[in-house]
């Protein structure tokens, strides 16, 4: 009767170790999402934007957004919402790849990518990202966050949000047509005789 309780007491033990071995091994799989921006919006002052040569700088003077450079000018409302409610928003998933060397695929490396910095009032990188379209899958885009080696892919694609032109985040103030100058009728002197 021992030799059969020990037995099951191997048994067991066996099996209590597959299956925290199991659970390690799944926790490893396991998806998370996490917001790429985990710090407040309002300590930003500037956002680099680059794709290839071209490049954009936004900049915040007091509460207003500006392009750097351009005066003509005016930031769009929706495209600075874009970038604080999406862009910044995006959930980093499942890890794609732990290989720098397979940037290129994911159009993620220096060349390819799409890169962000955010700066705060000091001019200190509070957020440095490079973003890459999904071939596969265009409802989403590839992320590598600052010094991570990772390739993370985002729960949706935000990568046409981070354009280099001007037009894309500036446009012509509307002028404003002055009302016309009210226009004197004579009094009809006839009438009244």
């Amino acid at each position: 009767m021992a030799k059969n309780l020990q037995i099951a007491l191997i048994v067991l033990l066996v099996f209590i170790g597959l299956f925290l071995l199991n659970k390690s091994s799944q926790s490893k799989h396991k998806s998370s999402t996490e917001a790429i921006f985990p710090n407040d919006p309002e300590d930003i002052f500037k956002f680099l934007i680059q794709n290839g040569e071209q490049a954009i700088e936004l900049a915040r003077v007091d509460t207003i957004w500006r392009i750097s450079g351009n005066d003509t000018l005016e930031i769009k409302p929706q495209s600075m919402n874009n970038l604080f409610e999406k862009v910044l928003k995006v959930n980093k998933g499942t890890i794609i790849s732990e290989n720098p060397e397979k940037y290129s695929k994911y159009s993620i490396d220096d060349s390819t990518g799409t890169h962000l910095a955010v700066i705060d009032f000091n001019g200190e990188t509070v957020g440095y990202y490079v973003f890459g379209r999904s071939k596969s899958d265009y409802s989403r885009s590839y992320v590598r966050i600052g010094d991570d080696p990772n390739v993370y892919l985002a729960d949706q694609n935000v990568t046409y949000m981070l354009n280099t032109r001007e037009t894309y985040w500036g446009e012509k103030p509307k002028e404003e047509i002055p009302p016309p100058p009210p226009v004197d009728i004579p009094a009809d002197t006839t009438a009244i005789n």
